[in-house]
């Protein structure tokens, strides 16, 4: 058989952008976007991103070019999840909430050619572009401004705007072959437990597998109404930018997740689906009366980013949410394990049903191998759910490495695995759950924060001596950092002047929400002395 033709007949490598081509061809007069009183069907969406496609082609745009945009959950957001790698470059969606400086250093890590900016985002933008001209000593990207789609604002930076580049477009523009699925789609940046975030690059064939992995593990039928309350800078917003193409859904943007918007977008065009961190859960159930709508069609809601609480699950189904439990991160092109629900759960009270679905769940199908192995010999724990170990994923979901950090690659792939740095347990079902993290990530709102980052922020002030931050249960965020501190014997610090020494150094969501002051000390006392007073301070106020 090693004879048979491998041909463009019968092999073509894989990629999400033929799910537009597709979107175009089947569902062409089906609405594709609503966004306030704007609508596209799928035959606009796929003419506007060939236009953009086009103009940046135009604009010397190459193959394997970085481009980066700033913008929250809009109509340009999603296009360009589309046109930039039909372009034959590279997507780097920026999470919005990350302060100037740490925009900067993403600019400058990526060598991006092109900043896409929204109008709601230009002073950050303003402030990083300094930073990486001034500090970085490195050149100003092209910078295209996207105005408001619905109400325009008229403000530029620069003589680009997003909406011009479609205008001049050629709508007949054949996009760029892709050769290798192998080649890179998209760039998202990532905190660790250094002071800088890592760049995970995605491949074409990764993006498939794993858009077509959650849209069957979540039981995704056609037609799918989505509402975009998770971030599309979040790991592509979890592949639905392309997947919902792929469904034949609409794409219901919103520019701010409220519980008025989400409530209002769910009853004016009959929402099917949406993707959430816990907080946004909480949002729901926090709504005032007069921002509240009648769920008439249950909404099916994929939650991750953090360990939702059983109790948490069980208020929001009795609203008329019908939760599943995902885990992921960035490196895995989003969730990796999905908590299938068993119909046999249903017969169960709604605290042990609320239980189960806490759980992470089963490896997605694009993974060839989920395990928890105990990191010292290598060998899998037992499926007993007490037992802990690494929890270890292989398959072609996973990122294809962090760019230009081989230190980091080689730490996360092993005796071909990938380390994910969080400690769970298999359960006698082959359930995986989530106990600790080997990393200091703590993950607030659904955002990572690096413990090491915000330690290194205190340590900036002139009267700290030693810092540590662990995580501390939060009844809003689900985590949220908390910092005990040691400080100069000639001090009066307080909690507050750490805190606004933080406000000034840290993107808002890593403030520390408590500060200890475990006790003021001379500069030259040993480090051993520093972490007794830290673990006694910790055990009474975090549980740590």
């Amino acid at each position: 058989m090693d004879n048979l033709p491998k041909c463009g007949a019968n092999y073509v490598p894989l990629t999400p952008l033929t799910f537009l081509t597709r979107a175009s061809n089947s569902y062409a007069n089906r609405t594709s976007i609503i966004y306030a009183n704007v609508r596209f069907n799928w035959r606009e969406t796929h003419e506007r991103c060939c236009r953009l496609a086009s103009s940046l082609r135009s604009l010397n745009i190459v193959k394997n070019d970085v481009v980066s945009v700033l913008a929250p959950n809009v109509p340009a957001m999603l296009e360009m999840h589309f046109a930039v790698p039909m372009a034959g470059a590279v997507l780097n969606a920026i999470n919005t909430r990350l302060d100037a400086r740490n925009v900067a250093l993403i600019l400058k890590h990526s060598e991006a050619k092109i900043f896409f900016i929204d109008y709601e985002y230009i002073d950050k933008a303003k402030k990083a572009i300094e930073i990486l001209m001034s500090d970085f000593q490195m050149p100003m990207p092209l910078v295209v401004v996207i105005d408001d789609l619905d109400s325009p604002t008229g403000i530029r930076l620069g003589e680009l705007e997003y909406e011009q580049l479609v205008f001049q477009g050629n709508p007949k523009y054949v996009l760029e072959n892709i050769d290798d699925e192998w080649d890179p789609i998209t760039l998202s940046y990532t905190s660790g437990t250094t002071s800088e975030p890592k760049g995970v690059v995605y491949s074409h064939r990764g993006a498939f597998l794993s858009t077509l992995s959650l849209i069957l593990g979540w039981e995704m039928g056609t037609e799918p109404v989505y509402l975009w309350s998770l971030p599309m800078f979040h790991c592509n917003g979890w592949t639905f930018t392309w997947g919902i193409a792929a469904r034949g859904g609409t794409n219901v943007c919103i520019r701010n997740t409220t519980a008025q918007e989400i409530y209002s977008n769910i009853a004016l065009h009959k929402v099917t689906h949406m993707c959430a961190a816990p907080i946004v859960l909480n949002i729901i159930l926090e709504a005032k009366p007069h921002e509240q709508r009648k769920i008439m069609i249950p909404v099916q809601v994929l939650v991750g980013g953090a360990p939702p609480p059983a109790p948490l699950l069980e208020k929001i189904e009795r609203v008329g949410f019908h939760v599943v439990h995902a885990y992921g991160l960035t490196e895995a092109t989003g969730p990796a394990l999905v908590c299938e629900f068993q119909a046999k759960w249903n017969k169960l009270p709604w605290e042990e049903q609320a239980r189960l679905k806490a759980r992470q769940g089963l490896g997605i199908l694009t993974l060839a191998d989920v395990d928890v192995k105990n990191f010292k010999n290598m060998e899998s724990v037992p499926r007993d759910g007490k037992t802990t170990g690494e929890i270890c994923l292989r398959g072609s979901s996973i990122m294809k490495g962090y760019l230009k950090n081989e230190k980091a690659n080689s730490e996360v792939f092993k005796n071909g695995w990938f380390f994910t740095g969080d400690m769970g347990v298999i359960h006698p079902d082959g359930y995986l759950e989530i106990k600790d993290r080997c990393k200091d990530v703590i993950i607030s709102g659904g955002e990572n924060i690096s413990s090491v980052e915000v330690e290194s922020a205190i340590l900036k002030h002139p009267y700290v001596i030693e810092a540590s931050v662990v995580a501390m249960p939060h009844p809003r965020w689900g985590e949220s950092p908390c910092a005990f501190v040691i400080s100069r014997k000639d001090s009066n610090m307080k909690e507050s002047d750490i805190i606004a020494h933080c406000r000034k150094n840290l993107p808002g969501f890593m403030v520390p929400k408590k500060v200890t002051i475990c006790g003021r000390i001379a500069e030259n006392r040993n480090r051993e002395s520093a972490e007794e007073s830290f673990e006694s301070s910790g055990k009474d106020i975090c549980g740590v």
